[in-house]
């Protein structure tokens, strides 16, 4: 029997959803979760000062046209234009073009960057989130200050990659939870390893989150996600096309960080036999955007 709207209908209405948690006027989401208690439980991981990165490098391509125009989806995710400054010249300057949200470059999502319904979360009308004096509502905002949590990070497929086009459900969170012998709490970042990197040019499809994945983190009260995939590409079939972005953002509220690199990051939790560590999130603190370029530190 085929599925109609009102099926449609009902099966949202079971999606998970924090909307409201928080109260009507909420930017933090879960955020709201990482409270001074979480920080002391997190500070408490440092035992050596060691520390890992999970951005991805990235090298500037100049500015072919105009610095100021968007450049199209196959551009570099950064573009500099070199400046003098001072007459005569006294040194140097430039004007960077960055795209926050390719998936080259590692970055924060905003709870706007995924309208759902025509609402921000938690349930602000659009044109009101956004007006044409910019982002008024669920912006970088709410993460300008910064974010120190504790990260927990759970590898799929340790040594290996997942296999092409994996549906990655609670049932893969729960194993890798299991053979890292550590349990997420209220308030942790869960950073995930599948072995594979997302771009816009892959040759074959990635692994992505499914929605049993995205009502886990739920039931755990995770803060933040950072993997190095998210949402499928292309997207897996399911009740929503896009669980991580249109679940995990748009109705819980929870920021994501894409394109996380997280290889390192898991050589030295083998080595040192541990998966939780300190996570700083302190990306520019640019408020009024829709995401922003972040370099998350681990530190063990």
């Amino acid at each position: 029997m085929a599925e109609t709207d009102e099926d449609r209908s009902h099966d949202r209405e079971q999606l998970p959803d924090d909307r409201g948690r928080w109260g009507d006027d909420d930017e933090r989401g879960t955020l709201n979760l990482v409270t001074d208690a979480v920080r002391a439980r997190a500070a408490a991981e440092v035992r050596t000062g060691r520390h890992v990165p999970l951005a991805r490098p990235i090298d500037p391509a100049p500015v072919a046209s105009n610095p100021f125009a968007p450049p199209a989806p196959a551009s570099p995710p950064v573009q500099q234009a070199l400046l003098w400054t001072g007459v005569p010249p006294m040194g140097m300057s430039e004007v960077l073009t960055v795209v926050p949200h390719d998936p080259r470059l590692t970055h924060l999502d905003a709870v706007v960057h995924m309208p759902l319904d025509g609402e921000v979360h938690p349930r602000r009308p659009l044109a009101e989130a956004v007006t044409a004096a910019g982002v008024q509502h669920g912006s970088t905002t709410a993460f300008a200050d910064g974010v120190v949590t504790r990260g927990v990070l759970l590898d799929l497929a340790p040594g290996d990659r997942l296999p092409p086009a994996h549906p990655v459900t609670a049932a893969d969170l729960d194993a890798a939870e299991e053979r890292a012998g550590v349990r997420l709490e209220p308030g942790d970042a869960l950073v995930v390893r599948t072995g594979w990197e997302v771009s816009w040019e892959a040759d074959e499809p990635t692994p992505g989150m499914m929605l049993d994945a995205v009502a886990w983190m739920h039931r755990r009260d995770v803060a933040v996600y950072a993997g190095d995939v998210g949402d499928a590409v292309p997207p897996l079939e399911g009740p929503v096309p896009m669980p991580l972005h249109m679940v995990g953002l748009a109705r819980l509220g929870m920021p994501l960080v894409d394109s996380a690199a997280v290889e390192e990051l898991a050589a030295v939790c083998a080595e040192l036999g541990r998966s939780a560590f300190l996570l700083v999130l302190a990306p520019p603190r640019l408020r009024g955007a829709t995401g922003v370029p972040v370099n998350p530190v681990a530190v063990f």
